[in-house]
């Protein structure tokens, strides 16, 4: 262990002590001991009366050798700005944390294709197909899958990632060993155990509240090569992740839904403001310049009996939506979703006007 760690640790924790000033405080010292053992007197001058106040206290009454120890009894790793294996990707945001704690696997190479998939609490069964069909073919193409491990799109998608054999990557807005929701602590436990690991830069025993989520979402952001959007509303939190994404020079992917959804209105926006337009996951491998997938075969199949009716229907040429909903026998609200599905699976396309083809 290097002998500045428990003090890097315990610095980084600091009520007040975000990022920005933390580095401000290692430009002044030489270590994060130095500064943790500075007067008081200079701490006041550098962090302002209120801040120097608050890091006084809390370094009178925190022991760094403890707090390193209270952490790694709980098999939780640490790993530091310093450190080989702290993410390169995060490494370039303007605001990384110094500090991330680490539950499972956070392996550099997880970051060499990574994208964020994140959207609404509250998916539809729409939302649902289009996140899984996505997120399997991006674990299909080698991507590593970041979220936020919250209710909806965000812990689904960690779900299909997880079942596709994939590696994902869940960041939290309180300490590690808080997960929240509670719900997901299995799932929580589940990626830890080989599927990739679950991190934050908060401290050990803090609980996620409101106004660290923010700070979370540039850390999903920063972990990615771009951030894609399934579904969400229009003052939904990922479009705050989207946002950061544009500071950060990431792409911004949003998948188009129905007008007549209150949960299409984010991507709508996003789209409208220049984020890619995506229908199916070539869009964005060939966005950030990675090969396409050869999603079809020579043979042309649906996963289940309606979409393999439809495909079959279409098989001969080029088709109307209608001649479709008659020689289906299906109603024409799952012809409608049934298509949209095939779309998003690169299986079907629309060539406008209601009629389809195979994309071959």
């Amino acid at each position: 262990m290097k002998p500045d760690l428990p003090y890097f640790v315990a610095l980084a924790g600091a009520p007040g002590i975000g990022p920005a000033k933390f580095k401000i405080l290692l430009k002044f010292a030489k270590s994060a001991r130095e500064v943790w053992e500075e007067k008081p007197k200079t701490l006041l001058k550098i962090l302002g009366e209120k801040t120097g106040q608050n890091f006084i206290r809390y370094r009178v009454n925190t022991d760094p050798d403890e707090y390193l120890t209270k952490v790694q009894s709980k098999n939780i790793s640490i790993v530091t700005i310093e450190d080989k294996n702290y993410p390169k990707l995060l490494k370039e945001i303007a605001d990384p944390p110094p500090v991330l704690y680490v539950r499972g696997e956070l392996s550099p190479k997880f970051f060499k294709k990574s994208i964020a998939v994140v959207g609404a609490r509250k998916m539809t069964s729409y939302g649902r197909e289009v996140t899984e069909v996505l997120v399997r073919d991006l674990v299909f193409a080698g991507f590593t899958i970041v979220s936020g491990l919250a209710y909806g799109v965000d812990s689904y998608a960690h779900r299909v990632t997880i079942g596709n054999k994939g590696k994902t990557i869940a960041v939290l807005g309180g300490g590690v060993d808080r997960v929240y929701p509670r719900e997901n602590e299995a799932l929580a436990r589940e990626i830890e155990k080989g599927s990739g690991a679950v991190i934050s830069e908060f401290p050990v025993g803090m609980d996620s509240v409101p106004g660290n989520f923010p700070a979370r979402n540039r850390i999903i952001s920063g972990l990615s090569l771009g951030v894609l959007v399934t579904e969400a509303g229009d003052k939904s939190g990922s479009l705050i992740t989207a946002g950061q994404a544009g500071e950060q020079g990431r792409e911004v992917f949003a998948v188009p839904g129905s007008i007549h959804s209150k949960l299409s209105a984010g991507p709508s926006a996003l789209i409208k403001q220049g984020a890619k337009l995506v229908s199916n996951v070539n869009d964005i491998l060939e966005e950030l310049q990675f090969s396409s997938l050869d999603s079809q075969d020579s043979e042309v199949k649906g996963d289940n009996e309606e979409e393999n009716k439809i495909i079959e229907l279409i098989r001969a040429g080029t088709t109307h939506v209608d001649q479709i909903t008659r020689e289906a026998k299906l109603p024409a609200a799952k012809i409608g979703s049934t298509l949209s599905v095939l779309e998003i699976k690169g299986k079907v396309k629309s060539l406008g006007s209601g009629s389809y083809s195979l994309n071959l």
